[in-house]
């Protein structure tokens, strides 16, 4: 697996992203040609379009929804592991303070510039963008949803 960074970070998930999305997009996209080829049946083809629109909203948010909840919740178990243990002390009232896009930037932090970047995020309030580009050593998380 090549080398985790900022720039390689996003993770595609091959069935549904490149699969599902796109035969989803394109019955879409015929149903609505289709409605300017045969104005006759108009409501039927309305009918397809709001059922495609809604099944590709649905599918969308509810994979995103169930997914991230539960990885959103490991992302936080672990940083407080991590901090725990590379500190001996709790992480809960430093993580209070940040917002869990920071909380998901500062993961990628090997544990070597961890705590100094979180020290950092809370001093300057780093946004997620400038806590990524501010890691040297990029720790890769090969396991996201």
């Amino acid at each position: 697996m090549k080398e985790q960074r900022y720039d390689n970070h996003i993770r595609y998930y091959l069935p549904h992203h490149f699969i599902f999305y796109p035969a989803a997009l394109i019955l879409l996209g015929t149903s609505i040609y289709m409605l300017t080829r045969e104005p006759d049946y108009a409501w039927l083809w309305i009918s397809q379009i709001l059922l495609w629109v809604m099944l590709i909203w649905l599918s969308f948010m509810m994979r995103q929804h169930y997914s991230l909840t539960l990885q959103n919740r490991i992302v936080r178990l672990e940083l407080r592991f991590r901090y725990f243990t590379l500190t001996q002390q709790r992480f809960e009232p430093l993580e209070q303070q940040l917002s869990f896009r920071q909380l998901a930037a500062l993961r990628f932090a090997a544990d070597e510039e961890f705590p100094a970047l979180i020290e950092r995020t809370l001093r300057e309030n780093l946004s997620p963008e400038q806590i990524k580009k501010s890691i040297k050593n990029w720790n890769p998380d090969d396991m996201r949803v």
